[in-house]
Order: structure tokens, then C-alpha cells, then sequence
């Protein structure tokens, strides 16, 4: 884990940083990483720092349109929880096809649960065994995605991942994590979580899987706070 580095950058932008900074970490584990460096600038609101689980919200998306053979602009409302590792849950349960709930429009269950989920949960893995390297430029347009996100009111009813910090949420995600929850943003650039979604007992699992792994990576870089 590259944390000492997230922790000397931290006090670089909590000395030298614009008052209206706004701080996307892209480097892995990069919800820990950005813990860290938010932990290190204590002056900039903790709102203020973000992590990119954009990419895997992008894949999510793809993948979806791609079994359903509609356009990736048809899904929409798609959320990845938690960390961005192979425990993060894309969650297909509230994401919609043509403004339909995706469970309708795609009946396979044991595809959504088991190939949809593993698949997103592990492409970044398969990408490297594939081609030697990560895929810097998919990365690239989520940051780039991530950004018009952040900067732009969210159009109609939709909403985009990130991680941020979970303090105050009510899903029952621990105080003090970087998390990715389901975000808007309003016309002055401000986000928010999406408050009020219904979690099945299936999904509360894969949050509990997830938020335990951060907690044990917090635990594992503790000297560093």
C-alpha cells in the first residue's frame, strides 16, 4: 500500500490548496488512499475528497447494456457500494434498463448475482492478465466522467458513484470510511447521497462484506492517522 505518499500529499493540500479544491484519488486502494490524505488536511471540509469508483460504475453499465442489447445510455440509476475491490457490489437490483427496474428487464437472476457481479467485481484484474496492463485510458474517462458529475446538477432522477466520506449516511456504513454510495449533485456543485433506497437482504450482505474490508484497511495503515 502506497500510504505514506497519500499522507505527504494530504499535507501538501491542506498548506498550498485552493479554497475551492476539490480532490479525486485514482490510486489504489484508492478509498483507503483518500482517507488518508483527507485525514492530512484538516482544513479543506472532508466533502471536499472523493474517490473514483466511476470505472466501476462504467463497467457496470456496459455490462448490462451489452446483455440486455440496449444502448449504454438506457441505464441509468447504477450504484457501486463500497470499496473499489472485488468486494464492491454494482448493484443491479435499483440500476434501470428504458426506465425499467433491471431485475425486469433482465430475468436471469443467477446471470445478475453471479457472472454480472464477478465480472465487474474482477475486470480490472482481468484487463492486467490480459493485456499486461491496466487500462489507464478507461481510468482516464472515468475521472473525466467523475468530474462533469461533480460539477454538473444530475439530470431527471439519476444519481452516479463515488466514494466518499460515510460519516452521518443511512445505510448503517460506519462512521469515518470512504465509501461509495449512489450521489447527486446540485446546481452549485454540491453533492449529497441518495437517501431512502431499500436494501434486500442480499444487498445488505454484499455492503457488510465490503465495509468490512475497509475497516481492516483502515486497521492495517492506523499508524498514519
Amino acid at each position: 500500500m502506497n500510504a505514506t505518499s497519500f499522507r505527504e500529499q494530504g499535507i501538501a493540500i491542506n498548506k498550498t490548496a485552493a479554497s475551492d479544491i476539490r480532490v479525486v484519488v485514482v490510486g489504489n486502494p484508492c478509498n483507503t488512499n483518500c482517507l488518508i490524505a483527507m485525514h492530512h488536511a484538516p482544513d479543506v471540509p472532508r466533502t471536499r475528497f472523493t474517490a473514483l469508483t466511476r470505472l466501476d460504475q462504467n463497467r457496470s453499465l456496459g455490462q448490462l447494456a451489452i446483455k440486455a442489447g440496449r444502448p449504454v445510455t438506457e441505464v441509468t440509476c447504477m450504484t457501486i457500494w463500497g470499496n473499489h475491490s472485488s468486494t464492491q457490489f454494482p448493484d443491479f437490483e435499483h440500476a434501470k434498463i428504458d426506465g425499467k427496474p433491471v431485475p425486469q428487464v433482465i430475468t436471469d437472476r443467477d446471470w445478475l448475482e453471479n457472472t454480472f457481479v464477478d465480472t465487474v467485481q474482477k475486470r480490472g484484474a482481468a484487463i492486467i492478465a490480459a493485456r499486461g496492463k491496466s487500462s489507464a485510458a478507461s481510468a482516464a474517462n472515468a475521472v473525466l466522467d467523475h468530474v462533469r458529475a461533480m460539477i454538473n446538477k444530475t439530470a431527471g432522477d439519476d444519481w452516479y458513484s463515488m466514494g466518499v466520506i460515510s460519516d452521518g449516511n443511512n445505510y448503517g456504513i460506519a462512521d469515518g470510511l470512504i465509501f461509495s454510495f449512489p450521489c447527486r449533485t446540485n446546481s452549485k456543485g454540491e453533492w449529497e447521497i441518495i437517501d431512502g433506497l431499500s436494501l434486500s437482504d442480499y444487498a445488505k450482505k454484499k455492503l457488510e462484506a465490503t465495509q468490512f474490508e475497509l475497516i481492516g484497511e483502515r486497521e492495517d495503515v492506523k499508524e498514519l492517522f
